[in-house]
């Protein structure tokens, strides 16, 4: 399905998840993005379009905020708004949602039904990505939908070179030290949510392993993240740590992380934070609002930073990119 005609610069898109706004803004002129989420914050160049959707829940803290998902998913109700009448106003050829996770944005079903609605009724492109193939496949998918499939194409060639040089640097280095780097990679803090879809696969191709969720096979992507106790966690034993909570920055990561050690001193009860501190284990703190959650383009930046950092090769790591080794505020 092409709309309107093809490259056409007066098509209006409208974006509900971050990732699909990366990429349209990738492969088309961004004039034609006309509406987003609240989460739609990259590039810049879109922050002034119109905000069509807000969470119910409030961030307080980690183990709060997953009551609240807890309690609200257990009722059958979103976790999310949707703007009608601003979606309507705004008249979109073309609005672009998923249907992966309910936790991660709006559902597929408040879009459809109030995409029905409305006069014109918009295309809906819904995004439902398991592994890194289909994150670059949405490329395509997206760039044919809109009018600018060789865009599209170039883009995707561009990101597959890259990850090809990642996959040939990771197994050569493999190759060399006879193992792979045991990683333990923290999707969620309070409770923990280990790594899931396509974070293992890129774990696995930049030179390590996530025995915690592995991907089905080599080239593809593992089970959706899940909680584990703790004490599973710190018997893993993991040779390096990697926490990018869905949704969250480093600050508030930093500080979620020093919570955890600073409860774990009072009560003399261990915790996976303290115990990894304790043994000198490399842990690192990623923006993983940006760059690990949203299935989007920038997945190849985080390849490039894993292969990097898991590997002991830090000044191979992407200047840019928004990290940082963690170290606890008070004494551990």
């Amino acid at each position: 399905m092409v709309v309107k005609s093809v490259g056409s610069t007066g098509l209006r898109v409208v974006s509900l998840l971050p990732s699909a706004a990366e990429i349209i803004c990738l492969v088309a002129p961004h004039n034609v993005l006309v509406g987003r989420s609240h989460e739609d914050d990259f590039p810049n160049s879109i922050t002034d379009r119109p905000i069509l959707t807000a969470a119910k829940t409030t961030f307080t803290t980690s183990e709060d905020v997953n009551r609240q998902v807890s309690e609200s998913l257990s009722t059958g109700l979103s976790l999310y708004e949707l703007d009608a009448e601003g979606l309507s106003k705004l008249k979109p050829d073309v609005v672009v949602t998923q249907d992966l996770c309910d936790v991660c944005s709006i559902d597929l079903i408040t879009v459809e039904r109030i995409a029905k609605k409305m006069n014109p009724v918009p295309e809906v492109i819904t995004l439902n990505p398991q592994n890194l193939q289909d994150v670059l496949a949405n490329i395509t998918e997206i760039g044919n939908a809109l009018g600018f499939p060789e865009k599209a194409k170039s883009v995707k060639t561009s990101l597959e070179e890259r990850v090809l040089k990642v996959r040939e640097r990771g197994s050569k280095i493999v190759e060399e030290r006879g193992n792979r780097v045991k990683v333990g990679f923290v999707e969620w803090i309070a409770p923990i949510f280990i790594g899931g879809h396509w974070t293992p696969q890129m774990i696995h191709d930049a030179g390590g392993i996530h025995p915690l969720n592995l991907p089905k096979n080599q080239d593809d992507g593992a089970g959706k993240s899940f909680a584990i106790e703790d004490q599973k966690f710190i018997d893993l034993q993991a040779d390096v740590v990697i926490v990018a909570p869905c949704g969250l920055d480093i600050e508030t990561t930093e500080r979620e992380m020093n919570l955890i050690v600073e409860k774990s001193n009072q009560t003399d009860a261990p915790s996976w934070v303290t115990e990894y501190v304790k043994r000198g284990t490399k842990i690192a703190v990623v923006d993983g609002n940006q760059m690990f959650n949203r299935p989007g383009p920038r997945l190849v930046d985080a390849m490039e930073f894993l292969v990097g950092f898991i590997n002991d090769q830090h000044d191979s790591i992407p200047s840019d990119f928004p990290w940082k080794l963690y170290s606890p505020s008070s004494q551990v």
